[in-house]
Parts: structure tokens; sequence; C-alpha cells
């Protein structure tokens, strides 16, 4: 059944190479890039914290040192570090090599990098709708699902359709839809179950978790701001100017 109670772990995707933020990370990794002037990954983990979580765990490959150091700043939340300096092993191998680190229960699976500006008309943020909305009993996964057309910086042709029941399944080659992953899901420990080994992207556990009806999403409330290039990093500090 559907719980609104605490979930108290996150893993952060950190380990990118940030190739498209250049030359922003030509000298820094992408999660310590400054938005407004703290860290993206601090925008993170503020959201985070609002929410009841108690322990991280990020991956580090890329300019790993400088990003870790940030990290050991944290006294008020466990920071454990998941290295992959050796491998980079993409999202899902990443999930996979960090996941002895999670404990037997629920927890989010959050980008680095997602930020928005929650909806100022309602009293309930995002991650707290996430967690709200979630329902281990029938969901391996649930996905936070912005639409496309009025999201800032993103120009694709959408990653999923929203099926009645809350469902979802894959756009077909071709295909528009109007929702984008907005980079934060709630995932259960049989989410990870059937994992290859090695690298290998989220993508294949959402895949296998939509042939057994369990992948769900939740749509976004407020603007959400793909943040993947410098420009798309001054425009989203344009609109989240003065906003908390």
């Amino acid at each position: 059944m559907m719980t609104d109670l605490p979930i108290k772990q996150a893993f952060i995707l950190g380990a990118g190479m940030g190739s498209r933020m250049r030359p922003l990370t030509d000298t820094m990794p992408k999660p310590l890039v400054p938005l407004n002037g703290q860290p993206l990954i601090e925008h993170v983990i503020e959201r985070l914290k609002a929410v009841g979580v108690e322990k991280i765990i990020v991956n580090v490959h890329y300019l790993a040192d400088p990003l870790e150091i940030h990290l050991q700043t944290h006294k008020d939340i466990k920071v454990i570090i998941s290295d992959e300096r050796d491998c980079l092993l993409d999202t899902g191998g990443g999930l996979i090599k960090a996941s002895p680190y999670l404990d037997d229960a629920p927890f989010f699976i959050h980008n680095s990098d997602s930020v928005w500006l929650e909806n100022q008309g309602t009293q309930l943020s995002n991650l707290s709708r996430l967690v709200q909305a979630f329902d281990p009993d029938k969901m391996d996964s649930l996905l936070l699902l912005a639409n496309r057309h009025t999201s800032l910086g993103y120009d694709g042709k959408g990653d999923f359709l929203l099926n009645q029941d809350g469902t979802l399944k894959r756009r077909s080659e071709g295909q528009e839809t109007d929702y984008v992953f907005a980079g934060v899901s709630i995932a259960t420990p049989n989410f990870l179950n059937g994992a290859p080994s090695g690298p290998f992207s989220l993508n294949h556990l959402w895949n296998q978790a939509i042939s057994k009806n369990k992948l769900y999403g939740l749509k976004h409330e407020g603007l959400w701001m793909h943040v993947g290039t410098p420009e798309a990093l001054t425009e989203a500090e344009a609109q989240s100017q003065g906003v908390p």
C-alpha cells in the first residue's frame, strides 16, 4: 500500500564526466559546478534532507578528490563514498556497486545535477509527493516525470508514456511523448534483481520493471530545468534568482 513513511537513504550519481558542461568541468566535477553560488549537488542534498534522508551514498570517478573532500564537510548527514576511480560503471553499474551500502529498504536514486523550482502554490514538495505516492507492494520504482514542453533546457522527444494507472512504457522509435525523466526516483531492493555485472545503464533496470508492470511515474509540479550545458546553467540561474 502507499505510504508516506520517510525514506532515509539515497544514492546520488556523482561520477559522470560532465563533458557537455565544459569548460566549467575542465577543473571541477559537474556536481560542484555552482548554481546561484551553491554546488549543484548541495541543492540535491538539501532537498533530500528536507524529506528525512539520513544517509547518502555518492559515487565518484571524474575529479573525484575535490568532490570527496567537499562531501566530507557534511556533519548532519551520513555520507558514504562509492569509489569508481578505477572504472566508470555507468548509472546502473554504479548503483549495483553502491548497493552493499544500502539498507534493505526503499531508497532514492538522484542525479547530482537535477534542478527544479517547486510549485509555489502547493504545500508539498515534489520529493514529498513522490514519497507519498510510492507503493512498495506494487512498484519496483517510481520516477518523477517533467513535462518536456514546459521544461527549461530540454529539446528531446521525451522518455516515457504515462498510462492512466500510473505505469510507464517506452515511447517507440520516432514517437514523441510529453514526459521526460526528471532525474530522481524511488526504488525498492527488488529493483536491483537480475542486474548484469559491469558497466550498464539504469535503462536496463527500468526496462525490467516495465516488463513486470512495476515501473510507475508521477508528474512533476513546478519548473524542471535540464542543466546540461553552461548556457542552460546561466538560464537556470536567471530563472531561480531570489527563489528559496
